[in-house]
């Protein structure tokens, strides 16, 4: 386990119920967070594909769009559906059931964790990130602005709890996926 994780992830003796079967609170309102995330944007991606415009949405593209290299809503849209609709729904499905995702693990420097965990802090990161352009590209912050620049932080927050961490550690022996990782993980022993 990285010095990282095992400050943070005290493993305890509920650690085996916890993986095995209980979730905690924590990571059921990262459910809930992750699937408010997905569901919205795929709504706001919908509406913007169908009516590039932003009329729609009371969002003139001529005006809102004056300083972003797009005429219209509807790659923005496309963006929001696809990032910040489809994909916190995958990243919800892989914390629900865990499915081992070579590709996800490729991404995750936290071999020790499942890797939607990692995966859950990209999408925050991310919806941070989104929020922090689309407020320059506008030349403007409304309340909505911050609603989602702060679920995005909350995003991050929750799935940095040392119990939402406990509850997506790997078994033993499961955590490090390749030769060079084994042994890195014997030599720090």
């Amino acid at each position: 386990m990285s010095q990282r994780v095992k400050q943070t992830v005290k493993p305890n003796a509920d650690a085996e119920s916890t993986s095995a079967g209980r979730r905690p609170p924590s990571v059921l309102f990262l459910y809930v967070l992750q699937a408010f995330l997905g569901l919205g944007a795929i709504a706001g991606g919908v509406m913007l594909i169908i009516d590039p415009s932003g009329s729609l949405m009371g969002m003139p593209a001529d005006t809102v769009l004056k300083r972003s290299p797009f005429s219209d809503f509807l790659f923005p849209g496309i963006i929001l559906l696809a990032v910040f609709g489809l994909f916190p729904l995958l990243v919800l499905y892989g914390m629900v059931k865990r499915p081992r995702w070579a590709w996800a693990d490729a991404l995750t420097p936290f071999k020790e964790l499942h890797s939607t965990w990692t995966l859950s802090l990209y999408v925050g990161f991310g919806q941070i990130i989104w929020i922090m352009v689309e407020t320059y590209i506008m030349n403007a912050v409304s309340l909505v602005h911050v609603f989602y620049m702060s679920l995005g932080l909350l995003i991050q927050i929750v799935t940095l709890l040392p119990s939402v961490q406990r509850f997506f550690l790997l078994p033993p022996g499961r955590g490090f996926h390749t030769a060079d990782d084994q042994s890195m993980r014997a030599a720090s022993r």
